[in-house]
């Protein structure tokens, strides 16, 4: 290790000088060819990377532009070249660009999260701001993202088994990727453009079905869609080499001790610089746990020993972002535990883009490893945030609204029960997220007691008799006992005559990593995919079901009319859509929705989606960006689950719920609490 330190500070005194007292060059005069000479692109040399025959330490940020409100993105650029990176790194989220199948966006289209979707702008803004690109195109991407990024159509295939060779698997790969990248082959480094690197898959060598044969179809997709930049993956370490393939750069993720890493890939690789692609100097959190946090002490974000080395510290994440909408993932650990709307991730910049000590403690490291030095940007200016006056609850939308007003393409009629993703809409694709009702219209003869059995719904059911929701168990300390994933059974008392039996069923978020078999994430009612999934009447199971697939889309929220007014005589029951409006005069701000006194839902400011709220926390608001919001009216609209509030507060900080210190290298859930409330 020492031999490769002096050789790599040596060769990069040596270049440093030549720029003597002058005024530091930007980053891409650095590494610009002089006299128009031939750009060559990144090399990895056992002493070090060089980027067109130059050294080049690689300091990168993690900033994934689907989750940050686009006319946010040159700030939260800016402020981490200000912190002394050079590199901005990015997943590629395939679902969001294939929203239906054959149907794509990247930013010109009119779906909920088309805004976020201009991934080429993204790229050129980056060089704009003086900062390099690692791209990270999947197609899985994990990332605590809904399916780890991959289209929910996949799963309309009974065979289909992602991240492997499976033909019909690749064959949708491959149309995902001659999409994606003739798109951003120019934006090369090589052809003047920020991009210097490319990942093949994700954390391959976590997975249990591993098949080099699908990364070798990787590797050539690139290279046939015109990709010539450095190939690279990144792993635990301590897993070995068996997620990559020869000629193509490994690299490390990891969260603990560096040293220990980076000998590990050297271990492997010994004729090529060490590389940490992720650096988790925060973790992500779950409902039902409380809000993950870790120091920023010398041990973490700030540990000189992962600088010393010649080699990248990537940040993961360095500007985290939000999970706006239905976007959110969820992980097996053992039990189902979806993730939080929230990226905040404890990074060195906050959900809102606010420096935090991280902040200021990475800069002084980069600082003191930064050779030569290159000019940067002054810090820019933190937003301001606001609390807006309280609301009433206006206007309100009953059940039956609701379901009255959605679209009369997702209302039809099946004889045994299917999941969402086979349901007969979107274009062939089914549904994708958000909520489905599964109605039965029942003739009760006689008074005796009515047994109602569900098994494992995906993921939390809400049983509704007559448009009345009936309340979930109790344990013997009178906990809530949320139908979450699990079995449930309901003893009813109904009286002799026709009754209406609704299941509801949210999809909170398929799961991003695991084993292979935890990617069957069929929402809903799965239909006869394991022993513990069943709907049945007194033991009969339930037949010829209406459904009503409630995708809570921007443009139906819009939309909606025949709103009530709410003068307070009655108090409202849920499930139920309610609005209120307010008047901005003047440049908006940043905001907090606090949603502690509501229980269950989503919200959505002007049509967009937040995402989801539960009181059980830890989460407690929701971040809207001032871009969201406008001078003059503004609306926002909450479907409430269980139990409504009678005012809306705003908040000029988060809370994002009690804290959980952790460890460095300690990961999981932490303080898990109990499934009820």
């Amino acid at each position: 290790m020492h031999s490769r330190i002096i050789i790599w500070t040596m060769a990069m005194l040596m270049v440093s000088s030549v720029w003597g007292e002058q005024e530091p060059p930007t980053l891409y005069e650095y590494f610009a060819s002089p006299n128009g000479e031939n750009v060559t692109g990144l090399v990895a040399e056992i002493d070090g990377f060089k980027l067109n025959a130059r050294p080049l330490r690689i300091i990168s940020g993690a900033m994934h532009y689907f989750r940050i409100h686009p006319a946010l993105w040159r700030d939260r650029l800016r402020k981490l070249r200000a912190s002394g990176a050079n590199t901005v790194e990015t997943y590629v989220a395939w679902n969001l660009h294939e929203p239906r199948k054959d149907e794509w966006d990247f930013g010109t289209g009119e779906n909920d999260n088309s805004v976020f979707l201009d991934i080429r702008t993204y790229i050129q803004m980056a060089k704009q701001e003086d900062l390099l690109v690692l791209l990270r195109p999947g197609p899985y991407i994990c990332s605590e993202f809904e399916f780890g990024g991959m289209p929910s159509y996949l799963l309309r295939d009974p065979d289909m088994r992602v991240r492997t060779a499976y033909q019909p698997y690749l064959d949708r790969v491959k149309v995902y990727l001659d999409n994606l990248l003739p798109l951003v082959a120019d934006l090369q480094f090589t052809r003047g453009g920020p991009i210097i690197g490319l990942q093949l898959e994700n954390e391959y060598a976590s997975f249990d079905q591993i098949e080099l044969e699908y990364l070798e179809f990787l590797q050539q997709t690139y290279w046939d869609n015109g990709i010539d930049s450095l190939l690279f993956t990144s792993d635990g370490a301590w897993n070995g080499d068996k997620g990559s393939l020869p000629g193509v750069l490994k690299t490390a993720n990891f969260g603990g001790d560096a040293e220990t890493s980076f000998n590990d890939l050297l271990a492997f690789q010994p004729d090529k610089p060490v590389m940490c692609m992720e650096f988790w100097c925060g973790w992500f959190d779950h409902w039902f746990e409380n809000h993950s946090t870790t120091t920023a002490d010398g041990k973490g974000c700030g540990n000189s020993r992962s600088y010393s080395w010649p080699s990248v510290q990537g940040f993961c994440q360095y500007l985290h972002g939000t999970n706006f909408g239905f976007n959110a993932g969820a992980n097996h650990i053992p039990e189902y535990a979806p993730d939080i709307t929230s990226y905040d991730y404890d990074g060195p910049l906050s959900e809102a883009g606010d420096y935090t000590p991280k902040y200021y403690r990475i800069m002084e490291a980069f600082a003191r490893y930064q050779i030569p030095v290159l000019k940067r940007p002054p810090l820019p200016l933190q937003s301001r945030k606001f609390a807006y006056p309280t609301l009433p609850v206006q206007t309100y939308l009953l059940y039956s609204d609701i379901l009255e007003k959605a679209p009369a393409s997702n209302k039809f009629q099946i004889q045994d029960r299917i999941s969402m993703e086979n349901f007969p809409i979107n274009e062939g694709s089914g549904q994708s997220q958000g909520y489905v009702l599964y109605r039965k219209a029942v003739n009760i003869m006689g008074s005796d007691v009515t047994r109602f059995s569900a098994g494992r719904v995906r993921d939390f059911g809400l049983l509704i008799v007559d448009d009345e929701l009936q309340p979930f168990p109790r344990d013997e300390n009178g906990t809530v006992q949320y139908w979450l994933n699990s079995v449930q059974e309901y003893d009813l008392t109904l009286a002799e005559g026709e009754h209406t039996l609704d299941l509801l069923i949210e999809n909170m978020g398929r799961v991003n990593f695991g084993a292979l078999w935890s990617f069957d994430q069929h929402k809903g009612l799965a239909g006869n995919r394991t022993e513990v999934e069943y709907y049945h009447l007194n033991g009969e199971e339930i037949r010829d079901i209406d459904v009503v697939s409630l995708e809570f889309k921007s443009s139906w929220v819009k939309n909606l009319t025949g709103w009530r007014t709410n003068d307070g005589a009655v108090p409202l029951k849920a499930p139920v859509l309610v609005q209120s409006s307010f008047v901005i005069d003047g440049q908006p701000s940043d905001t907090f929705v606090d949603m502690s006194g509501w229980s269950k839902g989503i919200v959505f400011i002007n049509g967009f989606n937040l995402g989801r709220y539960f009181n059980v926390g830890p989460q407690q608001t929701l971040y809207v960006p001032a871009p969201f919001l406008r001078f003059g009216e503004n609306t926002i609209t909450i479907f409430e689950q269980l139990q409504p509030h009678d005012e809306i507060k705003f908040s000029a900080t988060p809370n994002l719920g009690p804290t959980a210190v952790r460890k460095f290298g300690q990961y999981g859930p932490l303080h898990l609490t109990q499934r009820g409330h």
